[in-house]
């Protein structure tokens, strides 16, 4: 799993040692566009900018953290953000389910998604899976294949700290 503080980790690495980490024999870390990390203008305004993940990055793998993201480039596996918001832009490739406050589709996605807060499909994006949430937005021009459930109550913790859809069972 890769978690911020590791993507911030290699970052600074790689800014003392040039565009990529040199490694130690054995170890394995994915490559992270520098925009992964907050602005020093924006840490000295209190407000964080949104993690990126870059237009020609391919991530495989679970992703999560505590800070808002912004995909450009392609992900394919899981993504857990439960309680921060995940853009899918316009270039974004993602084959994934996910679990975030709010997410907003402006690419192509495919997986189911979870957000505690709201979902939002772009005109822009193309989905193909279901969504889980109390609140959903389809932009006129959005495609959209699959179910929306927006029970308010439909996605609560599950054991292992996950998000998982509940079954409603007055329906």
């Amino acid at each position: 799993m890769l978690d911020m503080n590791q993507i911030k980790k290699n970052v600074v690495r790689w800014s003392k040692n040039g565009d990529r980490d040199t490694t130690d024999a054995g170890e394995s870390h994915t490559p992270v566009t520098r925009s992964a990390t907050k602005t020093a203008g924006a840490a000295a305004t209190g407000k964080r900018t949104p993690a990126n993940i870059g237009a020609s990055i391919l991530f495989k793998g679970e992703l999560s953290g505590d800070e808002d993201f912004v995909i450009q480039g392609r992900v394919e596996g899981r993504i857990n953000l439960d309680n921060n918001n995940l853009t899918v832009g316009k270039e974004g490739r993602i084959r994934a389910d996910i679990v975030a406050r709010v997410i907003t589709v402006e690419g192509e996605l495919v997986g189911d998604m979870f957000g505690t807060e709201k979902v939002i499909i772009r005109a822009t994006g193309r989905v193909k899976g279901n969504i889980i949430s109390p609140r959903v937005t389809l932009e006129d021009g959005a495609k959209f294949k699959g179910s929306i459930e927006m029970d308010p109550q439909a996605v609560e913790v599950g054991d292992k700290g996950d998000k998982r859809a509940v079954a409603n069972e007055s329906a």
